[in-house]
């Protein structure tokens, strides 16, 4: 894992169709704390976590990942710094449902060139340590709590410096959600990372350091929470 910042954002701008969805944006995430962003559908939150991937750029402001400037990487040298610094946990997991967990887990590194015994003992610890059943003959025979872990485990595969999550629980049941919510946000305590979680469950939100809510195209504190 990286020394540097997990995640640093500054002066950040976009607008899609004459909307500005982002306006000055600002935020810093350390190694070792959790942040949730809260807002209404359209206010620009899942538009963040593309900026912070490199999927799309800002016309102006800077997002630091690692210490190195996403915006300004290209091709190949985006893709290997995304590959090592960050971890990404979808919705609804992205996972192929006819591997193994293991298999799912270890993909990433087995495409990034990994040796594959290295990749898949790493997996199983991984599942292991999320609670997640390692000999399962299919990823579709997992719960959807399982499921979701399992995405978890294969975030964590490249050791993230920066680990973000978008709605991670929103389409579990209140059980499901509770225990993948317990292991993401143990990550950047256990791992040292920086964890970025955008939510629409306040619940979840509340098991962050700090929550912060987009608004106007700015990040604010939440209603109840201490100073940033």
């Amino acid at each position: 894992m990286s020394p540097e910042v997990p995640l640093s954002i500054s002066g950040l701008d976009y607008e899609i169709g004459g909307r500005k969805l982002l306006s000055a944006l600002d935020l810093t995430v350390q190694s070792g704390e959790s942040v949730a962003v809260m807002g209404p559908s359209g206010s620009g939150k899942s538009t963040l976590l593309s900026l912070i991937l490199g999927l799309i750029r800002a016309p102006a402001g800077r997002v630091m990942v690692a210490g190195k400037n996403v915006g300004a990487l290209r091709g190949g040298k985006l893709a290997q710094w995304r590959q090592q610094h960050i971890g990404m946990v979808f919705q609804f997991g992205e996972l192929l449902p006819e591997l193994t967990p293991v298999e799912n887990v270890a993909l990433p590194a087995l495409l990034a060139g990994q040796d594959r015994g290295g990749a898949f003992h790493r997996g199983r610890e991984l599942l292991a340590e999320l609670g997640v059943p390692v000999d399962a003959a299919a990823t579709a025979d997992l719960s959807g709590g399982e499921r979701q872990r399992t995405a978890v485990a294969r975030a964590l595969m490249s050791d993230p410096s920066l680990l973000l999550a978008d709605e991670p629980t929103g389409a579990l049941d209140e059980q499901a959600r509770d225990q993948v919510a317990d292991v993401l946000f143990g990550v950047p305590r256990r791992d040292g990372c920086g964890l970025l979680v955008v939510t629409h469950d306040a619940s979840v939100a509340g098991r962050a350091d700090r929550v912060l809510r987009l608004s106007h195209g700015r990040l604010v504190q939440a209603p109840g929470q201490g100073a940033a």
